[in-house]
């Protein structure tokens, strides 16, 4: 093994002596960031997967708990960066980064994909060679039970522009896609603290039609107190999204009307929610934000 540092990250890389593997078709990355809990759950179950021609990138995110022991155990089964905290938009875009494959899926470090899930979906790709990006179905487990999800979250495929903008309809943890689709729309909003996600998936979305896979290939758990996606006030940064895509100049006519409306709503029920908690100045802003979206013509 060789060993890469910097002040910033460090990184364990396979030497390239015996045993050195070509690039992989499929690399997956793992950020994780103090989750000793459930790291070698999500690990576990990519490594169990029937479909063995991929990379398995770690990226922890400056963890400081002893997620750095499990990783240890796999040896040279996995691919580990270590970098200083920087948030999980910071750790898949430096997964990315080191990535060999052509394919790119995420896993988040609290849940865990299904057998079948690589090979489903390199399938998927094979068969639709235009194809950027696909998502399986997923499954929902909160707090150790399994629980059905509403019918607005169900997962959806082609073109999911304009029901994406109201909620996120796409999973970090299903997708897959190649890896020209970050060369066309940019990487992760290392500036967005919660919502990343939904930022990218807009930018995709509003440009290329998403496959699906409706079997499901992943679990997605929830209802632990460090869990992002429940955090208050991700209104906010879902603003902010639907603000950079409308000033980017990439929507069509129907796809910036539409996105103005939802913003209005969003910015209405944001400036209620400051109102409520008595920050009035807060509240103003987004009121006046609301008033000043100008319909496309």
């Amino acid at each position: 093994m060789s060993f890469i540092q910097s002040p910033l990250v460090s990184i364990i890389l396979p030497s390239a002596g015996a045993g050195f593997k070509p690039a992989p078709a499929v690399s997956v990355i793992i950020p994780t960031y103090n989750r000793a809990g459930t790291i070698a759950r999500a690990i576990d179950s990519v490594l169990a997967q029937d479909y063995l021609n991929f990379e398995l990138i770690v990226v922890d995110d400056g963890s400081t708990d002893t997620t750095s022991d499990t990783l240890g155990t796999y040896g040279d089964k996995i691919r580990i960066i270590r970098q200083e905290n920087r948030g999980v938009s910071a750790a898949r875009n430096r997964g990315i980064a080191a990535a060999r494959g052509d394919l790119i899926a995420f896993l988040d470090s609290d849940d865990y994909w299904l057998d079948g899930k690589l090979a489903r979906q390199v399938a998927f790709f094979r068969d639709h060679p235009d194809t950027l990006i696909c998502q399986t179905e997923e499954l929902w487990v909160r707090n150790g039970r399994r629980v059905n999800p509403g019918t607005r979250h169900r997962k959806r495929g082609g073109d999911i522009f304009i029901p994406s903008l109201s909620l996120c309809i796409v999973s970090p943890s299903t997708v897959m896609m190649r890896r020209g689709l970050f060369e066309a729309v940019g990487l992760f909003d290392e500036s967005l603290p919660a919502c990343e996600d939904y930022d990218l998936w807009l930018r995709v979305t509003c440009r290329y039609p998403v496959g699906l896979i409706e079997t499901p290939g992943t679990v997605k758990t929830g209802g632990h107190a460090d869990q992002l996606s429940a955090a208050p006030g991700l209104d906010k940064y879902r603003i902010r999204a639907i603000q950079k895509i409308m000033e980017s100049g990439c929507l069509n006519p129907d796809q910036h009307a539409t996105a103005g409306a939802v913003l209005r709503g969003k910015c209405r029920i944001y400036a209620q929610g400051c109102e409520r908690r008595g920050r009035v100045e807060e509240a103003a802003l987004y009121r006046q934000m609301a008033e000043n979206i100008v319909p496309a013509e």
